[in-house]
């Protein structure tokens, strides 16, 4: 991790000033260490991100709603994150269906934005952690866009400063998921999005199934597929060498999506 280093090198040359670019690159580098400790934190909570209480839900969806709104239209990117963050807080189906109709809540005129986050901060949101992975997943969805509106940045902000979260750390998770995203768009991230695509055809789901949909999926593969239960049949050495190479499969598959969706 570098960015914070280079930034800061510029800002002390622009200042024409030796000691400028020395505080440059010792504030920068103090920006980089912690880029990467929150970097490595939250690679360990998309492993196993904790479960939340409904009201924490339905605010971050509410208040996702509102950020999405905020620039007039809700993009099909916002709303492909945002679906994306339902996978991977495990919602089930009846939640989902909530989890929108709390989005759609956020977009209306007049939404009580400081009220909602107070009360979060109040009831749902007690932890240092848990404050900054809501803003985490909120910026996952504001940052579906390539750029955000002066209005955006400031309700971000608002949001943040009712949180306690300080600038260096939005930032930071700022710089951490473009850098997510930078990937996404490099051919190692397209090799990797071939992976997740095939590994949603192995198991012959849509992207945007639930985690439910997913789980019943490998389980039925698993059940018709497993060597073991076409034993009985007395099949040739063809097709049991077919089973054990499709049981692979649907393993390997549901492993991946099971990691990336943070499945339970």
């Amino acid at each position: 991790m570098y960015w914070g280093k280079i930034i800061g090198i510029l800002a002390g040359l622009a200042m024409r000033n030796p000691w400028a670019v020395l505080a440059g690159l010792a504030l920068g580098h103090q920006f980089d260490r912690g880029f990467a400790d929150r970097y490595r934190l939250f690679e360990k909570q998309d492993a196993n991100i904790p479960r939340v209480s409904e009201g924490f839900i339905r605010t971050l969806f509410e208040v996702m709603g509102h950020l999405a709104k905020v620039d007039g239209r809700v993009s099909e990117d916002e709303i492909r994150s945002a679906r994306m963050v339902m996978h991977r807080l495990s919602l089930n189906p009846s939640q989902v269906r909530r989890a929108i109709g709390w989005f759609d809540e956020g977009k209306e005129p007049g939404y009580p934005l400081v009220n909602a986050i107070r009360e979060l901060r109040r009831v749902n949101a007690r932890s240092p952690q848990n404050r900054l992975m809501f803003v985490r997943l909120l910026l996952e969805v504001v940052l579906a866009k390539r750029n955000l509106k002066k209005e955006e940045h400031a309700l971000i902000w608002k949001i943040c400063t009712e949180l306690e979260i300080r600038r260096v750390d939005l930032a930071q998770l700022e710089a951490m998921i473009r850098a997510q995203k930078g990937f996404k768009r490099s051919p190692a991230g397209d090799v990797d999005a071939m992976r997740v695509r095939s590994a949603y055809e192995a198991l012959g789901v849509s992207v945007e199934a639930t985690n439910d949909e997913v789980k019943k999926a490998y389980r039925r593969l698993m059940n018709k597929n497993h060597p073991d239960k076409i034993s009985p049949s007395n099949p040739g050495k063809d097709v049991i060498s077919e089973a054990e190479r499709r049981t692979r499969e649907v393993r390997g598959a549901y492993e991946l999506l099971k990691a990336r969706r943070s499945i339970r």
